[in-house]
């Protein structure tokens, strides 16, 4: 039997990565409620927050369909059947989750709330502790030569 059959749930990543980032920024507008620490946001920045959203959404766009022209499970519970290593994947082993970032730090920006630019900090540790570990972890042990040589190349983040 081959590896690829005996792969049927892939990497034991137990949290969806967006749900924490959902939890962070819902956690981050709590707090807001009770201890509200804003700043003015000008309008440039509006702008510019606005514009990080849409780059966010767009740039999971393109890796949703780079994924599905690949024939590989976007989500991390899924078996993966190939490494990504081109496009955003030649700068960072999770453009996704860097996408993610967009969020918050958009939203962040454009509303002056100090304490949801910094729920993207929690978010990131959280994705890092729940997600990558068990994915890298996965992928190592599933593809020692290919993914090895790429973590060589290419760094976690940027």
């Amino acid at each position: 039997m081959n590896e690829d059959a005996k792969d049927t749930k892939g990497a034991k990543v137990r949290v969806p990565p967006p749900l924490i980032f959902i939890l962070c920024i819902a956690l981050a507008w709590a707090v807001d409620r009770f201890l509200p620490w804003h700043f003015v946001s000008p309008l440039w920045l509006k702008v510019a927050s606005i514009a990080l959203i849409l780059v966010g959404f767009w740039v999971l766009l393109q890796l949703l369909v780079l994924f599905k022209r690949q024939q590989t499970a976007i989500e991390p519970w899924k078996p993966t059947t190939f490494i990504i290593t081109n496009g955003y994947y030649r700068y960072s082993r999770n453009p996704i989750y860097l996408a993610f970032c967009c969020f918050p730090i958009g939203l962040g920006f454009y509303i002056g709330s100090i304490w949801l630019l910094l729920s993207t900090l929690p978010a990131l540790f959280g994705v890092y502790w729940f997600a990558i570990r068990a994915e890298e972890a996965y992928l190592l042990a599933k593809f020692p030569d290919d993914y090895g040589d790429y973590i060589r190349r290419v760094r976690r983040w940027l």
